[in-house]
């Protein structure tokens, strides 16, 4: 994306810990100007004020973007300081979890360019997946400069309606969890059969993250993937006839998982 808008009027990133500091060391690799951004955090890490952008100095007026990457329970406190640059020209791209684009046009004005997002926490590792979606004053052109924004961290899928973001949260927010959670368990069922601790967790980790990787470069389905390992009457296929069935296996159990995320997710936005 162009950075020119953002160097005449800057940027200013209101929370700054490790999802805020891993998209400002994209942009800055991106070729951003350190002195066209502003952090906003009341503990900025030695990596920040290194960096060379203004770090809790006073802000420009009238900035290109706002974008809060601040912790929810920390809204209250931060968004009235910003609430002078609503309804005018200034786009507000929100990573905060669970806080929704009405919460923002109630404090910064109905007419106030929002985009929110949810990305994920493998965004600090340039891997992350985060879905969009504006209010009625973002145009197509705050989407696309949200998306390239975003896309320092990973992928960017943008959503049809806001609704659909409680179950991106069930899926691809919560998500991480559920596949550490699955490291975990993979390893501890290798030392039930006699593995090491350290040579379990090993095998655990590098299955999954290159399975991961595989799923994620290959031109086949996930399941078209999964055939290809399975020998007729072989081991995966005995391990298999366990994880995948239907009452007892992985299917109930993951729809049950995503569901009660998601409507937990419900639960906090409308609370």
């Amino acid at each position: 994306m162009s950075f020119q808008a953002l160097s005449e009027r800057g940027l200013v990133l209101l929370g700054c810990g490790k999802m805020g500091s891993a998209m400002l060391a994209g942009w800055l690799e991106g070729g951003l100007a350190p002195a066209s951004v502003w952090v906003k955090d009341p503990f900025p890490s030695d990596w920040v004020k290194a960096q060379g952008v203004h770090v809790n100095e006073d802000l420009p007026a009238n900035p290109a973007i706002v974008l809060i990457a601040v912790k929810p329970q920390m809204m209250a406190d931060a968004l009235p300081v910003l609430a002078a640059m609503g309804n005018g020209d200034t786009l507000f791209v929100s990573v905060a979890a669970g806080v929704t684009i009405a919460n923002y046009e109630n404090i910064l004005g109905a007419q106030t360019p929002i985009i929110r997002a949810m990305p994920n926490t493998p965004a600090a590792v340039g891997k992350g997946i985060t879905a969009i979606i504006g209010n009625s004053n973002a145009s197509a052109a705050h989407v696309d400069t949200a998306q390239g924004l975003l896309e320092a961290i990973g992928q960017v899928v943008r959503l049809e309606n806001e609704g659909q973001m409680d179950a991106v949260t069930g899926v691809s927010g919560s998500g991480p969890a559920y596949v550490f959670h699955m490291i975990e368990t993979l390893a501890a069922a290798g030392e039930a059969q006699g593995l090491s601790p350290e040579l379990a967790m090993q095998l655990a980790k590098a299955t999954v993250a290159g399975a991961g990787a595989l799923a994620e470069t290959a031109d086949e389905t996930p399941a078209q993937l999964r055939v290809n390992v399975t020998s007729p009457n072989g081991t995966t296929q005995a391990g298999l006839e366990v994880l995948m069935n239907g009452e007892t296996g992985l299917p109930p159990l993951m729809t049950a998982t995503v569901k009660a995320a998601t409507d937990r997710s419900k639960e906090l936005s409308n609370g």
